[in-house]
């Protein structure tokens, strides 16, 4: 008798580890759970990224207005007759660190060099 009470308290502790500690444990099933509901989030971003997809593809095979704004915006066409002024900021660091306005060869070396390429 007093054997199998022995083995019956084993067995106790040992089921008892299981569901505290280790694979399958309550802590376990927390960040399991905790997982789903950020899996579930990035799902639900995702649906509604496939959904505005979905719209722009059936607006683009319906409708000519669409298909020019993406020509333009995406690919920057023009039409005939049109002319493209591309208009550039100033860099903020060309104007803090640029000398008096008498001294015109130390201004041109401050100006990035593609900026003087552009013509």
């Amino acid at each position: 008798m007093r054997w199998l009470l022995i083995i019956l308290i084993v067995f106790l502790a040992g089921l008892q580890f299981r569901l505290w500690v280790g694979e399958g444990s309550l802590a376990h099933k927390a960040e399991l759970d905790k997982k789903v509901e950020e899996q579930r989030i990035e799902n639900k971003k995702l649906r509604l990224r496939n959904k505005q997809i979905a719209q722009e593809v059936e607006s683009l095979k319906t409708n000519l207005d669409s298909i020019e704004e993406k020509a333009r915006k995406d690919l920057g066409m023009i039409k005939d007759g049109e002319i493209f002024y591309l208009v550039i900021d100033k860099d903020d660091r060309v104007l803090q660190h640029a000398p008096e306005a008498g001294n015109k060869n130390k201004t041109e070396s401050l100006i990035p060099e593609a900026a003087l390429n552009l013509e």
